[in-house]
């Protein structure tokens, strides 16, 4: 009997001017973490604590990128991407966070602005991926109010020294992880396993976000002349949350999660308050929230488009009344890490960011790390990669078709590179990385994405 002939393929197109992009971040690539004046950071100091990352790793010399970047640079190109989304050391720039403007710093990322403008690569810049300077992080770090002050000055330096060649710019990444799993917990930096300062550090991140916000419009940036009008936003790390059961106090469980890790952060910038739920959470456990009268109205100052980082969904259970919620392993496939694959957390969570904003949406991150291993060959086959990301794409195209104003997509990562306290073991990049030569391989992916940047959309089977 004859093989039943394949399914025609079914092209998704997304809009004209989608921007294709990958992302990285300054602590994850760049190495070179005392050279030319650069701070010692959150990170720096996390690494060298025993038993804080995986087989001792640190941030030197990640990819060398710092060295390197004329190299990568050339690679984005060839890959045709369109945008490329990386982070600012502010250890970099202003080593003990405040005061002294080290000026190698500055003239490191206008040279990479610069390389991809040439190439045609559309450069947004994050302020903060988590590189806290460390002399900051010793006067209390985002528990203390004084850290948001700073930021704001960081931040106008930046707009002034290298706004008109930034179309886009980020805020802060992910303050959800930075509350939970740096201060809160211990996962990390700065690892300080303070539950009370929950709400204070998630305020202060905020706080800083909406004072670079009104930085950014005092500064009157001004493009060059062949660039779009600059904006600025935040990026939410937003994770749909489930019940694990039909029973009631496991949809409370969800609800509550929900309160605590999403809508904590999405309600004040956009609605101008904190959910009552996740307040009574933190108010029943004595956590202060140390707000000034005009802080929310500062918050909520309109930003200009919001960023999603959207990497799984949450299943929640309900747990020990002090504690709260407990998070269950879903059922899916899982990646590398141990993470669900579970594509509809694409559409949900940008369903999710759609009850609250109007704005502009990029998915600034969404990716997964396997074990990608060289054939003998050199070839790098990550179908499993490939798989993920277009499952994940057919959602995002399904949020467009639903009506959200989604202006473009960055794969994490472009390199493989630091994965915080997972070390260099998990590999999330289009492109391979050998960490003891520092040579450059593009796996299968990377051509794959290749090709759909190439025809602005997918191809399904």
């Amino acid at each position: 009997m004859d093989d039943p002939a394949p399914s025609p393929a079914r092209p998704l197109r997304f809009p004209p001017g989608f921007l294709w992009g990958a992302a990285t971040s300054a602590f994850q690539i760049e190495g070179s973490t005392t050279a030319e004046g650069r701070g010692e950071s959150i990170w720096d100091r996390f690494c060298r604590q025993p038993g804080r990352v995986a087989g001792g790793a640190s941030g030197e010399p990640a990819c060398d990128h710092y060295r390197r970047w004329p190299e990568d640079v050339a690679l984005m190109a060839r890959l045709g991407l369109r945008a490329y989304r990386f982070s600012v050391a502010w250890p970099r720039i202003v080593p003990r966070g405040g005061g002294r403007v080290n000026q190698a710093g500055l003239d490191f990322y206008r040279r990479l602005i610069a390389a991809l403008h040439a190439h045609g690569i559309v450069p947004v810049a994050t302020l903060y991926h988590w590189d806290l300077p460390q002399p900051l992080q010793e006067r209390g770090g985002w528990a203390a109010r004084d850290t948001a002050l700073r930021f704001a000055e960081y931040a106008a330096l930046l707009f002034d020294r290298l706004g008109a060649e930034v179309p886009l710019w980020v805020t802060i990444n992910e303050p959800m992880l930075i509350t939970y799993a740096g201060y809160a917990g211990r996962a990390k930096a700065p690892g300080a396993g303070r539950p009370f300062q929950s709400l204070a550090v998630a305020h202060h991140l905020l706080l800083a976000h909406g004072l670079a916000v009104r930085a950014f419009r005092q500064s009157a940036v001004r493009p060059a002349a062949d660039l779009p009008a600059p904006g600025i936003g935040i990026v939410l790390n937003l994770r749909p949350c489930h019940p694990a059961s039909p029973r009631p106090r496991d949809a409370r469980a969800a609800a509550t999660l929900d309160a605590l890790t999403n809508r904590l952060f999405l309600a004040p910038l956009f609605r101008g308050h904190y959910p009552a739920d996740a307040l009574r959470f933190f108010r029943r456990r004595l956590v202060p929230l140390p707000a000034a009268p005009d802080d929310l109205s500062i918050i909520a100052t309109p930003a200009d488009f919001l960023g999603l980082n959207v990497y799984v969904r949450v299943l929640a259970a309900a747990g020990n009344p002090l504690t709260g919620p407990r998070q269950v392993p879903g059922p899916g496939p899982r990646t590398a890490l141990g993470w669900e694959i579970y594509p509809p957390c694409i559409s949900e969570a940008i369903a999710l960011a759609r009850e609250y904003t109007t704005l502009p949406l990029y998915l600034t991150e969404n990716g997964a790390a396997f074990a990608d291993q060289p054939a003998p060959d050199g070839t790098i086959n990550d179908r499993e990669r490939i798989a993920y990301l277009q499952a994940h794409l057919a959602e995002a195209h399904r949020a467009l078709r639903a009506g959200a104003d989604l202006r473009g997509y960055f794969v994490w990562s472009l390199l493989d590179n630091f994965e915080w306290e997972d070390g260099y073991a998990p590999r999330f990049g289009l492109v391979h990385v050998d960490f003891a030569t520092q040579a450059r391989r593009p796996k299968a992916s990377a051509h794959w994405y290749a090709d759909v940047i190439a025809r602005n959309g997918l191809l399904l089977e």
